[in-house]
């Protein structure tokens, strides 16, 4: 899966640079920072975006997460018939991981087109990936002491539709999201069966649609 993931992102980073080339008209190109409020309850998003031309930018993103939480509500609370993995609450809530994103932003309008009420709309594909690294908990099994241990991987991709609004240096820009989602779940647990201690290693693949409502606030340097 990391395979296909580097050599679409290079594909993305390629037709940006062929895009950036093709523009003729005299253009100012901005960058603009940006964060996700509406994923503070689980990881800190941060983003950077270089304007290419006038309705093309590339995007770029990094997201600390410091809980899994929401995950283990998705994973264990929320019954749609999927398999759900092996994982305890403590390691959900303990969670800790780091995530990546790339995306070729596309705007619909620029100021050339005169629609100024529609400018800084736009739809961009997005390519995610997220690792989660869930802590060991110590378990004992017939007098002895183990530790049950678990990680994730998470490969996304979704198509962003959204209009980022620009107030002097304020950026506003809200957006919605759809696409498909699949997490790879790899965990060892240790049981008790019939006397002997049995070792577990689980591997859970989940792939899910994604609905994604958000903003991003942030400036535009």
């Amino acid at each position: 899966m990391k395979q296909p993931l580097l050599v679409t992102c290079l594909l993305l980073l390629s037709t940006a640079y062929t895009f950036a080339q093709d523009s003729k008209s005299p253009f100012k190109r901005s960058t603009y920072i940006k964060v996700n409020p509406t994923t503070l309850i689980n990881e800190l998003d941060i983003s950077l975006e270089q304007e290419l031309s006038e309705k093309m930018s590339l995007e770029v993103g990094v997201s600390g997460v410091y809980t899994d939480y929401p995950d283990y509500l998705l994973s264990k609370k929320i019954d749609i018939g999927q398999k759900k993995p092996d994982i305890s609450t403590e390691q959900f809530v303990d969670g800790r991981g780091l995530g990546f994103r790339a995306g070729l932003r596309c705007y619909l309008f620029s100021s050339r087109d005169g629609l100024y009420r529609a400018m800084g709309t736009y739809f961009e594909p997005v390519l995610i990936y997220k690792k989660v690294f869930y802590p060991n908990e110590a378990i004992n099994v017939n007098d002895n002491n183990y530790k049950r241990s678990a990680t994730k991987d998470v490969y996304a991709f979704q198509i962003l539709l959204g209009r980022q609004i620009t107030k002097d240096k304020v950026v506003f820009d809200p957006f919605v999201g759809l696409g498909i989602r699949t997490k790879v779940y790899r965990y060892q647990n240790f049981s008790n069966n019939n006397g002997m201690t049995q070792s577990n290693d689980g591997r859970l693949v989940s792939v899910l649609p994604s609905i994604q409502l958000g903003i991003k606030i942030g400036l535009k340097l």
